[in-house]
């Protein structure tokens, strides 16, 4: 039996350890280089940006009407009051696109600006009530 242990001994030689330890080297420089590199640059972003599209162009107007509303917050910021006049100018913007695109845009397309538009009317309308027995 002691023969048996004997022979189940894993045996390590020397060049296995200097690769470990070389590639263990490899990754703490690489880390640190990263390191440095967030500090320097800031931290890294998500990737490439998605291709342009309507959809893309009717949702980032439709962001910004949603933060001028104060429907949405950015994290660690105080709350801002609801800013009407810049709302209301994305609403307009995504109306002119409506009018200008007439008759160009995929049933798809042109029912999520239809939507779109409906739904922040309606949040416009909303806080703007909310805000004139305040004025």
């Amino acid at each position: 039996m002691a023969k048996e242990e004997e022979e189940k001994k894993i045996i390590i030689d020397e060049d296995w350890k200097h690769e470990a330890q070389r590639e263990k080297e490899v990754l703490a420089a690489q880390e640190e280089k990263e390191k440095k590199e967030e500090e320097t640059e800031g931290p890294k972003r998500g990737g490439p940006l998605p291709e342009g599209s309507f959809s893309a162009l009717v949702s980032m107007l439709a962001t910004q009407t949603l933060f001028a509303l104060g429907f949405l917050q950015v994290k660690g910021e105080e709350e801002r009051e609801p800013d009407l006049d810049l709302a209301r100018y994305n609403v307009d913007l995504l109306h002119t696109l409506e009018e200008k695109t007439k008759g160009n845009l995929t049933a798809e397309e042109q029912q999520l600006l239809k939507n779109t538009l409906s739904e922040l009317r309606m949040g416009y309308v909303s806080v703007a009530n909310q805000l004139s027995p305040k004025q």
